[in-house]
């Protein structure tokens, strides 16, 4: 127990059980789950479902930020995808049909690969900060989103499409497979493999990675390649749980979420080590907050003054003075007769 109150997941986990807790005394059947024709409803599958794009998202973002980096991009991303699939879809004279759905769902995965293979160039290739190099499709990516919708939402008629976001299987939202089997992959190759030791040891000092026999530049290209291949994917989800795409709402603020989502669960902006375990818990944290915030009557508007308080309250708990300054200093214990020898 000891050990877990000074590890790095010990804040999030209590910041998670006080906001379930505060839900729990406004909401006394908060925590009650039902079963309806098969399948689970309740506040905390709603919760899992909603929290399903900003974590892949935030899955991503966590092995950039590993290696130094930011993308500032995937929000762009995410509504080019969306704008792609239900373009591609209404633009059809069979848009309802299975076939055009998962047609159109692999060219919008593609197309944000190839998004990420350009943030990948400029940075680890060009050598462009990152902050820069992706604020540059951040900035252009939605007006090509809006380009490629006209600049109207795009709406579609698509059954397969919509069970994305809104169907089920084994009695689970799909939305919550697809992140837990990204999430479970994402582990198994950076935690039984030399991937996640590589991508830490870009992150801790490129140059010596690189004088080591490290291939930083095919490492920072993967990660950046690997975030966008998520932004695609929680592009499509976002789409399909409205059935239209929106150029402008799509994705807005999402970066801003993930990124959050990684520093709340202990991944240093700085690089180097990092959780998945700790994202997959600020993901949670972050949509918790969103459900908790009307429920207790609050004006859902305030959601980003309240997450930038928990901003601050993250950066200080990372901060080592901060820290220095709330540790509580034990108590020297005084020697015995003889202990001295």
């Amino acid at each position: 127990m000891r050990s877990f109150t000074k590890s790095n997941l010990f804040w999030p986990v209590l910041g998670l059980v006080l906001l379930l807790l505060l839900n729990l005394t406004k909401t006394p059947d908060f925590f009650s789950i039902r079963v309806q024709d098969g399948h689970l409803y309740g506040s905390l599958i709603d919760i899992l479902r909603n929290s399903a794009p900003t974590l892949l998202i935030a899955l991503g973002m966590t092995l950039v930020i590993a290696t130094r980096g930011i993308d500032l991009s995937v929000g762009a991303v995410a509504a080019i995808s969306g704008a792609v699939a239900c373009t591609y879809m209404a633009g059809s004279p069979d848009e309802s049909t299975a076939g055009r759905a998962i047609v159109a769902m692999t060219m919008a995965v593609a197309v944000a690969v190839l998004l990420g293979v350009w943030n990948g160039f400029l940075v680890s290739v060009l050598g462009i900060q990152p902050i820069i190099a992706t604020l540059v499709l951040m900035t252009a990516g939605r007006g090509l989103a809006m380009l490629i919708t006209d600049g109207q939402i795009t709406t579609v008629n698509n059954s397969l499409f919509s069970k994305v976001s809104t169907g089920f299987v084994l009695g689970l939202p799909i939305a919550i497979l697809i992140a837990l089997a990204v999430f479970a992959i994402t582990a198994v190759l950076t935690r039984r493999t030399a991937l996640g030791m590589l991508i830490e040891a870009v992150g801790i000092n490129p140059e010596a990675s690189r004088l080591a026999g490290v291939r930083a530049r095919t490492i920072t290209w993967i990660v950046y390649v690997f975030v966008a291949f998520c932004a695609g994917i929680a592009g499509l989800m976002i789409a399909s749980n409205t059935n239209a795409a929106d150029a402008n709402a799509a994705g807005l603020f999402i970066e801003l979420d993930a990124i959050l989502a990684v520093v709340i669960g202990g991944t240093s902006l700085a690089g180097g080590r990092f959780s998945l375990t700790g994202t997959l818990i600020g993901a949670m944290f972050i949509q918790t907050l969103a459900t908790t915030i009307p429920t207790m009557g609050i004006p859902a508007e305030t959601n980003y003054l309240f997450k930038a308080v928990v901003v601050i309250v993250v950066c200080l708990l990372q901060s080592p003075k901060a820290r220095a300054v709330l540790a509580v200093r034990r108590p020297t214990p005084l020697l015995t007769k003889g202990s001295a020898a």
